[in-house]
């Protein structure tokens, strides 16, 4: 099997990292790999904001987590009282991705790049996890606050972020895959 096909297999969401921080070569091609996607119109319509530091980090694990307190679903009111979990795992390095509003397909384009930068990460033994809790908190009235924090160009909106450190522990086995996914229409 060929190294890539292995990366993309090895791939697991990790929650659990070391608080040393990443190499700043390392983070440069995971970054690389991101601005490498394929995106609608060749239009490239993301903008990642990497943010190492520990009280922004926490500050938006904070907003976050209040947001979360405020929505009717039990389980996200669960983990916003939950004083030991934080939304990025305690991850050194977070990268939130956001999108330019007006291009074509702006969210695909920032998804295609996420997972991109996962699987360049993967490829280099570091841990990712692809945040969504993060997008209940830009999709809230906070979010005028955090784009101006976040220093986004004009015309950009923050969708999620992703975390990235060294592996705590090694990856675990996958979950099963869902059965029944994989239709073949057949030239008759």
């Amino acid at each position: 099997m060929n190294e890539t096909i292995k990366t993309i297999f090895n791939r697991r969401s990790v929650r659990n990292y070391l608080s040393e921080q990443l190499k700043a070569e390392e983070l440069d091609l995971i970054i690389k790999a991101g601005l490498s996607a394929p995106s609608a119109r060749n239009q490239q319509s993301w903008h990642f904001t990497v943010i190492q530091n520990r009280k922004v980090i926490d500050d938006l694990n904070k907003d976050a987590k209040e947001v979360l307190g405020k929505m009717d679903d039990e389980h996200l009111q669960e983990i916003a009282t939950d004083e030991n979990f934080n939304i990025f795992y305690n991850a050194p390095t977070i990268i939130v991705i956001s999108g330019e509003k007006s291009a074509t397909a702006s969210i695909v384009d920032c998804s295609a790049a996420t997972q991109n930068m996962n699987i360049a990460a993967e490829s280099l033994n570091i841990g990712t996890c692809w945040i969504g809790l993060v997008s209940l908190l830009f999709r809230s009235e906070r979010v005028q606050d955090w784009i101006k924090l976040l220093a986004l160009p004009e015309g950009f909106d923050p969708y999620y972020a992703i975390t990235l450190g060294y592996k705590a522990e090694e990856n675990g086995q996958p979950a099963p895959r869902r059965e029944n996914t994989v239709s073949f229409l057949k030239k008759i």
